[in-house]
């Protein structure tokens, strides 16, 4: 990094800030890789393991939901160890356990592996976000920077598809959790030449007790939620959440008590902060749960193939990078509040047109759908992740990068568990009286479970019971689609209200404190002049 000294500006990127960038967006592209390519991977995992609607669920959300909770402590794991040295063993592994889930022979076994992964990812999201806020402080090349990192997520979204539908194609579906061994082995060669080290050495070892009442606290809730939606209320399902409210409410009341909390409830006293992160996962959750269905429509309802639901795919993903690279060039023009307001109200048309879809003919219908929601929900993606970031003090850009990268996690977790249990609560509820007469019991409850289970099941049937079977269950899925498509409009609506009226003073923060001149950072000058011990460390590679 260059600084000018003389007037106090902060110090700006050079070239190898700038390559140092392009090797942080390897995990970021790999983790949206990696959940776009599983839902191209469903129907054929399906009729592989055969699993039930909630180990499906569960193969889909786990992942997500672990990272989400190991968030927070690996951000605090990283400010402690280094922020670099975290990110190279979680690339060790994430590429175990991505070969631990492609090997996978049963729904228990795949779960199990994707809960590794997702503890893994957990160790490279606040990683890559925290080194970006130290890297880069000049603010416009910050927001330039945080854009870009956006962006390789986008790109990861675009290329999963593509890349896993080939895949698919050529290999089993296991393959595609393949893609990923190269992508970190790429890092683990770049990253110790071009990221520099940092760590916080003030920071505690991370509050175990903590990070499992959260992990606990959130699984427990879901799993209430999910047993809500498929077998309606009852002590199966009012005591998990109970449980995890009461394992939220006294993580929270930890949180107080803690010199060095694994989240920083300060952070929260900027209602700027708070809102934007709550508006955050709210976007993503629409966005992932809504795309988690389309990709299923796309494959069993219209049935296309892998490579080519993947091209179909392509509108869907183009739509969120426009917006996400967007967001960040209008700031400057139009009002914050105004600019995500707008953005929510066009990803609330989206999904009326989504509400539309009416059987397989309806594929521009569903892909123009998913597109214009994406772009609309953009701006909040982008946005809301550099109001996040740029809010907090250097010596805690672990955390709050972990907050903001738990953010779109957890959202995108919540959609698909919250938005698809609902699609499916209304295709198996939609499909039970309208089966055909002569499906065996057995055919009928799998027919019931999935959308995935029916085309399986017609495969073995003959063919006018089988074309029965196959034309009210796609009809039954869509009804479900069409249903959370139009919920998720009203969420948006409600949303774009909150943002127009709890936004109105917002103000992309200005440029952080610099944190390094002349081999130091400034806040180890500030420590020296005053006697005091440095606490923010930049560790030469």
């Amino acid at each position: 990094m260059s600084t000018d000294v003389d007037t106090g500006l902060p110090p700006r990127a050079t070239r190898r800030e700038w390559l140092g960038l392009a090797v942080l967006g390897l995990p970021t592209m790999l983790i949206a890789m990696d959940l776009t390519v599983l839902h191209l991977a469903l129907p054929t995992l399906t009729a592989d393991l055969r699993p039930g609607n909630t180990e499906l669920l569960w193969i889909v959300d786990v992942y997500g939901f672990l990272i989400a909770g190991f968030l927070i402590p690996m951000g605090a794991i990283g400010d402690r160890i280094g922020r670099r040295r975290l990110l190279l063993i979680g690339a060790v592994a994430f590429g175990v356990a991505s070969v631990l889930s492609a090997f996978a022979t049963s729904p228990a076994m795949l779960i199990g592996a994707r809960a590794l992964l997702g503890i893994a990812g957990a160790t490279l999201m606040p990683s890559t976000l925290s080194l970006i806020r130290v890297m880069f402080q000049d603010p416009k090349q910050q927001g330039a920077a945080i854009g870009a990192w956006t962006g390789f997520f986008g790109l990861g979204t675009v290329i999963g598809p593509l890349v896993g539908g080939a895949f698919l194609e050529l290999f089993w579906w296991g393959a595609v959790f393949l893609i990923g061994v190269p992508v970190m082995a790429l890092l683990l060669v770049l990253g110790p030449v071009l990221l520099p080290e940092f760590r916080d050495r003030s920071v505690a070892r991370p509050d175990l007790v903590s990070a499992v009442m959260s992990v606990l606290g959130m699984l427990a809730l879901i799993f209430g939620l999910k047993r809500i939606v498929q077998d309606g209320l009852g002590p199966e399902s009012v005591l998990p959440i109970v449980a995890g409210l009461v394992l939220a409410v006294l993580f929270v009341h930890r949180q107080g008590r803690l010199t060095q909390p694994l989240v920083d409830l300060k952070l929260f006293r900027n209602s700027l902060f708070g809102t934007a992160l709550g508006m955050l996962v709210l976007a993503t959750l629409l966005s992932a749960g809504l795309q988690f269905l389309v990709m299923q429509y796309l494959q069993l309802v219209r049935g296309l193939a892998p490579v080519q639901a993947g091209l179909w795919s392509l509108p869907i993903t183009l739509g969120v990078m426009v917006g996400a690279m967007g967001g960040p060039a209008l700031a400057g023009r139009v009002k914050l509040s105004n600019l995500l307001a707008g953005g929510l109200v066009v990803s609330a048309l989206g999904m009326l047109l989504l509400s539309r879809v009416s059987g397989p003919s309806d594929l521009f219908l569903a892909v123009g759908g998913t597109a214009v929601l994406g772009l609309g929900l953009g701006p909040m993606i982008s946005l809301g992740t550099g109001l996040i970031v740029g809010a907090a003090p250097p010596e805690r850009a672990g955390a709050a990068s972990a907050l903001a990268s738990t953010g779109p996690e957890l959202g995108s977790a919540l959609g698909v568990a919250l938005i698809g249990s609902i699609g499916f609560a209304v295709y198996r509820s939609d499909l039970a009286g309208r089966l055909p007469e002569g499906l065996s019991a057995r055919d009928a409850d799998a027919a019931k479970d999935t959308l995935g289970g029916a085309v399986d099941t017609a495969r073995g049937l003959p063919a006018d019971l089988a074309d029965g079977l196959l034309a009210v269950a796609r009809d039954s899925f869509v009804q479900g689609l069409r249903t959370t498509a139009v919920v998720g409009a009203v969420l948006a609506v409600l949303l774009a209200a909150a943002a127009a009226v709890l936004l109105r003073n917002a103000r992309m923060p200005g440029p952080p404190p610099a944190e390094e001149a002349d081999g130091e950072t400034a806040g180890d000058a500030a420590g020296e002049a005053d006697g005091e011990a440095k606490p923010l460390e930049k560790v030469d590679n």
